[in-house]
């Protein structure tokens, strides 16, 4: 196996945001994240979640919140593996790098949320660690600063810009799932 798909943060706060009318990038990535997702699996290819826990219980991603659970498009399958974080990278503290280096995965499709933060904090951790790091677009969620009078398309235009300059491929969900390998896990 060298191929997976990496759901980074797709946590109900996410969805609260988006419905809440937040400044936002790609509102409907959830439903392109649950196909990918569908279409990894029936390739036999793995899906591996990250979610963040803050330590600091008022915090909207605390364990306890309402917040900190998975939103539906990135619920764990059976045996798929999780990752807690409480830093921006996936990397950073988790076993996530143990754990690609064990079963053999070289290349991540990452989605999820955020594209200024997490997603982009974990596609340039990745790609220093060697890993062929792919972003899909439109499965990828952003938000605006409004304290700093940035909007989500600002930051998320500019984030892509940088990660696909150095660090990633950056691909649509489309072309994505046509270049998974033919046939499936049950044929």
């Amino acid at each position: 196996m060298t191929k997976a798909l990496l759901i980074i943060d797709m946590q109900r706060e996410m969805q609260r945001r988006i419905d809440a009318g937040l400044d936002c990038v790609n509102p409907d990535a959830p439903g392109r994240i649950a196909a990918l997702a569908r279409a990894y699996r029936d390739h036999g290819l793995p899906v591996l979640h990250v979610r963040h826990a803050s330590d600091d219980p008022s915090a909207a991603l605390h364990p306890d919140a309402p917040g900190f659970p998975p939103m539906p498009c990135a619920v764990e399958g059976e045996g798929e593996a999780v990752f807690v974080k409480s830093t921006s990278s996936a990397f950073a503290s988790t076993t996530l790098n143990a754990h690609l280096r064990q079963t053999g995965i070289r290349s991540l499709a990452v989605v999820g949320a955020v594209a200024g933060f997490c997603v982009n904090s974990t596609v340039r951790a990745g790609s220093d660690l060697g890993y062929d790091m792919t972003v899909v677009r439109d499965a990828v969620i952003g938000f605006g600063l409004p304290g700093a009078n940035l909007s989500a398309r600002a930051i998320f235009d500019v984030t892509l810009a940088h990660l696909e300059a150095d660090f990633a491929r950056v691909v649509d969900c489309d072309d994505l799932t046509r270049a998974l390998p033919a046939g499936s896990k049950d044929g």
